[in-house]
């Protein structure tokens, strides 16, 4: 039973999503009587976000689910800089050109999952830009540097684990902090803004924000992340060997993204299902329960619940087409990914990796050692097999018992 009063807070806790509240029984009673609007800031870093993203997404779809009004911000103004939380690095710098592109490519996504338009709850999307890039240096460093103490700033964990490592923070990156914290006094004066959100890595930021509005403004804002969220293994969310599980459909294969969370861990299935479907509760405890083989049917539920979600029903139903077909009837799907083959043909550990089923030759040549790599079901033992097609002609590669592709004559 959910502590928590308000349709907000306890859908929030039941599925998972909270790791920190900033004042749980203000924002719980807040959220009890009227509309919030809470935020969430994406960096517009790449032109599609990935899964690592998705659970915030999600968190915003929970959001106007209870009633509540989400505000998508795109950090055009603060991915001039970029993020350093828990970065050993300083991002590479970005034009606003490819800015400006990445942020129109990564809106599609939201559109499927949110509600958006000029309603109490309906959602909006706006850009941090239109008012970071209209600062003016000194009158920002007088209004607003003055609530901010360079040595609270440098107890934070994400800047204390770059100078712990002797890693250069410059002072561009150093500066985000105050950037971020800004854009929640901006929002709550813009947009009667209450709540932040985001990841267990966004807590110092987020209580700035809420300390700046305080002291600016007298009022009172809330703050809520998530769990850090990495698969029963240890390892990243939205990582693969192959690279990123991107959510948008032009730069990841529906039938990939529809197998990445297929194959997800016995052990996170029924967590996943919380985070990433509408399913109802009951039901997730039903399919959770599952055992042994049986438990392959709830990864199949997760990957069809999730993939008509973030590409649609179609694509939903193609994968799972593909894949019964690919596994069950020893065929080649039509959604496999496809590799085509120049007349001079390609080394069989180049086609792995080119595919997209190993992440170097390196790896391929050791996934080819171990027996794992198959054409039409035949192990290959040679990475420099030479293969060459017909015109017309078609073979199965397998990497491993998930991964399966088509190599086809260009």
């Amino acid at each position: 039973m959910s502590q928590y009063k308000s349709d907000l807070l306890r859908l929030l806790d039941e599925r998972g999503y909270i790791h920190q509240v900033t004042d749980p029984a203000g924002l719980d009673a807040l959220a009890a009587k009227e509309i919030v609007p809470g935020y969430i800031g994406f960096d517009p870093t790449a032109p599609s976000l990935h899964v690592g993203s998705l659970v915030q997404i999600m968190l915003l779809r929970r959001l106007q689910q209870a009633g509540h009004k989400p505000i998508v911000v795109m950090g055009g103004g603060t991915g001039k800089i970029g993020d350093p939380s828990f970065k050993d690095e300083a991002r590479k710098l970005m034009t606003g050109e490819i800015i400006a592109e990445n942020v129109a490519s990564i809106r599609r996504i939201f559109a499927r999952l949110l509600k958006f338009g000029d309603g109490p709850t309906d959602a909006i999307m706006v850009d941090n830009a239109e008012w970071l890039d209209q600062l003016e240096y000194i009158p920002f460093l007088r209004e607003v540097g003055q609530h901010f103490s360079v040595n609270r700033m440098l107890s934070f964990d994400s800047v204390k684990m770059r100078l712990d490592r002797e890693q250069s923070l410059s002072f561009l990156e150093f500066n985000y902090m105050i950037l971020q914290a800004y854009d929640f006094r901006e929002l709550s004066q813009r947009y009667e803004c209450r709540l932040q959100m985001g990841g267990s890595d966004q807590w110092g930021n987020i209580v700035n924000g809420i300390e700046l509005t305080r002291r600016m403004d007298a009022r009172e804002v809330y703050g809520v992340t998530t769990p850090l969220l990495t698969t029963a293994d240890g390892s990243k969310m939205g990582k693969t060997a192959a690279g990123a599980v991107w959510l948008n459909d032009d730069a990841l294969p529906a039938y990939d993204f529809w197998q990445y969370w297929r194959n997800t861990d016995d052990r996170d299935v029924g967590r996943f299902l919380r985070l990433f479907t509408d399913l109802p509760l009951p039901e997730i405890h039903r399919l959770e329960a599952l055992d042994g083989a049986e438990i392959n049917q709830a990864k199949i539920v997760l990957a069809n619940e999730v993939t008509r979600l973030i590409r649609g029903d179609e694509a939903a139903r193609a994968a799972e087409a593909t894949a019964a077909q690919t596994f069950a009837g020893g065929g080649l799907g039509e959604n496999l990914p496809v590799l085509e083959v120049p007349a001079e043909g390609i080394r069989l550990g180049a086609a792995c990796t080119a595919i997209g089923f190993t992440a170097s030759n390196g790896e391929a040549k050791r996934k080819i050692a171990e027996g794992a790599v198959k054409i039409d079901d035949e192990a290959m033992s040679d990475p420099g097999q030479l293969i060459q097609l017909a015109p017309g002609q078609e073979l199965k590669l397998s990497v491993g018992k998930k991964r399966h592709g088509i190599l086809r004559a260009s």
